[in-house]
């Protein structure tokens, strides 16, 4: 009876994972209003996974569109495509195959840096690294999730009897991100394993530190491991919808819901009942509010397109240090083609991708930190969000550079 209920609850556990057999990645281009209108009422009509950009409503004339289509609806949208003569190409043949390519199949039981590790192991890692050298790191909780699990904030850094200035970074704001959590991984690795012999990593952690969150959306992140991998909200719930979670970088009190954000509470942008709706989003804004007169840098780390942004997303009006922000983010980037020649393109979000109002770096620097960025890491679409394994190397050694740039950066140059 025993074996039964184990095989029972086995198939359950299996039964209950979303799969993609046959749906395809498309890219979409459009040239005439025509073609977006139809974009948007492709989306209106049957279910579409936006990739980029993230919702229908950002979609304008001579942006790439990537979206995934299910396997039910391709004969019909290869119709439509046809009929309006719009240029598209396939970006990935078939989704499933692609999620299973991801990752090697080999499970190390193991935490390792160039895997996407799930939560458990990302949780019993942190709890390990925190304590493995006293006097350069340390953990503590700013809150839980909306599920209850515990978000574990790391601070690096030689240990001062002084207040020293720090840089905020988070990784895994959005679920299906996964190259993103990967990225703080490394960059805790690195900092501990190279101070002492970087002069450069060295010099930073004596003067500041560097406060870690290695999975923002933790519920999300879970979910998109043992269930959907293609989620990217929070897993919030409330009663009298139906539809879960909202889009935790559509959730800050900067510009909030005004545009690029949708209020619909089944939609991948939706913004949120509230500002701060979201207690991830609120346990981080508390945070960063509370040691706001030491946090000098704010870095949020997310996937996929090559980019290094920095506010505005909500308007298009430039900020007052536009200038600065973007000498440095150029900067940031050259460092980092240094390495494989991977290429990023820098500028204010609104103006350099779209707007979209609700997002953390704007929120940052609305509060007074003026070194705010938003990072898309690799890569351009071949894969999207479902990056190999094999990438997590080379992607996380050229972002160091573009990170340890800025962090020298702010090091010289604190107000």
């Amino acid at each position: 009876m025993k074996v039964l209920l184990l095989f029972g609850l086995v198939a359950f556990a299996l039964a209950d994972v979303t799969r993609f057999e046959g749906e395809k990645v498309f890219r979409l281009k459009p040239v005439l209003d025509e073609h977006v209108t139809l974009i948007k009422e492709l989306a209106n009509s049957i279910e579409v996974d936006f990739w980029r950009p993230e919702s229908p409503e950002l979609v304008t004339i001579d942006i790439d569109v990537d979206i995934r289509v299910s396997a039910m609806y391709l004969d019909m949208v290869y119709t439509i495509l046809q009929q309006n003569d719009m240029e598209h190409e396939i970006l990935i043949e078939d989704v499933q195959d692609a999620v299973v390519a991801e990752t090697d199949k080999k499970d190390p039981r193991t935490h390792s840096y160039t895997k996407y590790n799930s939560w458990d192991k990302i949780q019993a890692w942190i709890a390990s690294i925190s304590t493995s050298n006293p006097s350069l790191i340390s953990k503590q909780v700013i809150g839980n999730t909306y599920e209850g699990r515990p978000m574990t904030l790391l601070k690096i850094g030689k240990k001062s009897s002084s207040t020293k200035p720090a840089i905020f970074m988070d990784c895994g704001i959005h679920a299906r991100e996964w190259i993103s959590p990967a990225f703080c991984q490394w960059f805790v690795k690195e900092a501990l394993s190279t101070y002492g012999s970087n002069s450069q990593m060295t010099s930073l952690l004596n003067q500041m530190d560097v406060f870690v969150l290695p999975v923002f959306n933790i519920d999300g992140y879970d979910y998109t491991h043992k269930s959907n991998r293609m989620w990217r909200k929070t897993r919030s719930r409330k009663s009298g919808s139906s539809c879960i979670g909202a889009d935790p970088n559509r959730n800050w009190n900067a510009g909030w819901c005004t545009i690029g954000a949708s209020s619909n509470p089944c939609s991948d942008t939706f913004c949120g009942y509230t500002p701060e709706s979201e207690i991830e989003v609120k346990n981080v804004a508390n945070f960063i509010c509370k040691n706001k007169a030491i946090i000098k840098a704010y870095l949020t780390i997310h996937s996929y397109s090559q980019l290094l942004l920095f506010p505005y997303s909500y308007t298009y009006e430039l900020a007052a240090h536009h200038g600065e922000l973007l000498k440095i983010a150029e900067g940031a980037s050259a460092a980092l083609r240094t390495l494989y020649g991977t290429r990023y393109t820098s500028g204010p979000g609104a103006a350099t991708i779209y707007p979209a109002a609700g997002g953390s770096d704007d929120w940052a620097y609305d509060l007074g930190v003026k070194y705010a960025f938003t990072f898309e890491l690799r890569d351009t679409g071949r894969y999207g969000f479902l990056l190999p394994e094999s990438q997590i190397k080379p992607t996380c050694e050229e972002t160091m550079l573009a990170v340890k740039y800025i962090a020298a950066y702010v090091q010289k140059n604190l107000y």
